[in-house]
């Protein structure tokens, strides 16, 4: 699936079965949230924090999926084209930084 084809599966499932987005705000809450719930799996399942019995069935895959979703919610909702906002953070990324991480003392290259 495109990032093209994942936004007009999104805009088509929340304007049939959800009735409607929530507003901009909101998802920008429910974002946060579900990031946040990536990262309680990522700082107990790889981090250094014990994992908690009810943590350990969590599916990572799913969190992410759920990030993206609302991502692509906000996108949609704010007339953003995540395939082309995307080659263009890939240009600046290939002009910008193209030598920023491999001159990096810190990294040890």
């Amino acid at each position: 699936m495109t990032l093209e084809q994942a936004q007009l599966t999104v805009d088509e499932w929340i304007t049939t079965v959800g009735v409607r987005y929530f507003d901009e705000l909101t998802n920008t809450a429910i974002l946060m949230e579900e990031v946040g719930e990536v990262a309680r799996i990522m700082a107990r399942r790889y981090g250094e924090q014990s994992e908690k019995e009810s943590d350990k069935g969590q599916d990572l895959g799913d969190e992410f999926a759920d990030v993206l979703w609302v991502l692509i919610c906000l996108a949609n909702q704010t007339g953003v084209d995540l395939t082309e906002a995307f080659q263009r953070n890939l240009e600046k990324k290939n002009t910008r930084d193209s030598t920023r991480h491999r001159d990096n003392p810190k990294l040890g290259l």
